[in-house]
């Protein structure tokens, strides 16, 4: 199937690194705001193109993979690509999710196209997992931990910031919280007692790093309901020691079985990432395979990894499916 990549980032070369490794896909462009000129990528042969010219590719893409950013990228990306292409974004700000949903569906359902949104691993697939689980264990509480790792779409929030060069944004659960959680307690946490957010910054010369911080630690949704720290370092400390891109976390469900709720029980999904945008674009990868899938089948409308057969997610046939993984 042939996959174009809409914004070339970090996780847009997560992306790119991801379709080498499926057979059954090739990178047949990259859209890029920049020059094209001025980008190279990792893939012998294929075009860099203006998204400008986007619609010259419009019968050429099976699926487009959207790498722009949570905060003011995809909001508006997302629909407006959704109207003549297959697409597939990575929207994490979860109390948005419902809004943008039904701008997509809206779309997609009125030009007959696929859009599967909010895809990665947190929202994508630790919300698999807490369905799964919570159906499970009707009788129970659901946790989930991020971290310590470096989370994209806050620290692009903070590099939309007027006065910013560079940012990174490292979520933090906070150890007792866990350990409270794991032992089936049931505790009952707020967000601020589950996480604290850690801010790096390289701020631009002359720039006021008061209103900087004001504005980071009172930004809602991403960093006000959370004890936040803002430092700000030179552009050599951020490229020494915060280079990297890891991530992770934990999706916790505890809950009791048997006569008088004598039996307690605890579901576990963990996630170990190096690298948050390789693993991002990888959930993305198989996840557009399972939009071309429902396209080909003529179905239309905004999805959500809810909606997504598992099998759809692989290149595998079903009976090879049923030998080797049931």
């Amino acid at each position: 199937m042939n996959i174009g990549i809409y914004g070339y980032g970090n996780l847009g070369r997560g992306v790119e690194d991801s379709i080498k490794r499926n057979p059954d896909m090739k990178l047949c462009a990259v859209f890029t705001r920049r020059s094209p000129e001025s980008l190279t990528i990792a893939t012998e042969g294929v075009p860099v193109v203006s998204t400008a010219d986007i619609m010259d590719w419009k019968d050429k893409i099976d699926v487009l993979i959207i790498c722009g950013g949570s905060a003011t990228d995809l909001p508006g990306m997302t629909p407006a690509l959704a109207e003549h292409f297959n697409v597939i974004d990575s929207f994490d700000n979860h109390s948005s999710i419902p809004e943008h949903y039904a701008r997509v569906d809206a779309v997609a359902k009125a030009n007959g196209t696929v859009a599967l949104i909010s895809c990665g691993w947190d929202p994508g697939m630790f919300s698999v997992n807490r369905l799964y689980a919570s159906c499970i264990l009707p009788d129970g509480k659901d946790y989930t931990f991020w971290g310590k790792g470096v989370s994209q779409g806050h620290s692009d929030a903070i590099r939309r910031i007027d006065g910013v060069l560079d940012a990174r944004q490292y979520t933090v659960p906070v150890a007792e919280a866990l350990d409270a959680v794991r032992s089936g307690s049931q505790p009952e946490l707020t967000t601020r007692q589950k996480h604290r957010r850690e801010c790096f910054v390289v701020a631009e010369e002359g720039a006021d790093k008061e209103r900087i911080t004001r504005e980071i630690v009172t930004m809602p949704a991403y960093f006000e309901p959370y004890d936040t720290t803002v430092t700000f370092i030179t552009p050599e400390e951020m490229k020494k020691n915060h280079s990297e891109l890891p991530h992770g976390g934990n999706v916790i469900r505890t809950g009791v079985t048997g006569k008088d709720d004598c039996h307690k029980q605890v579901i576990e999904y963990k996630l170990t990432l190096d690298s948050n945008p390789e693993f991002t674009g990888s959930v993305l990868v198989c996840y557009a395979r399972a939009v071309a899938k429902m396209a080909k089948r003529g179905d239309c409308g905004c999805k959500t990894v809810f909606d997504v057969a598992p099998a759809d997610l692989s290149n595998a046939d079903r009976s090879e499916i049923i030998a080797h993984l049931l």
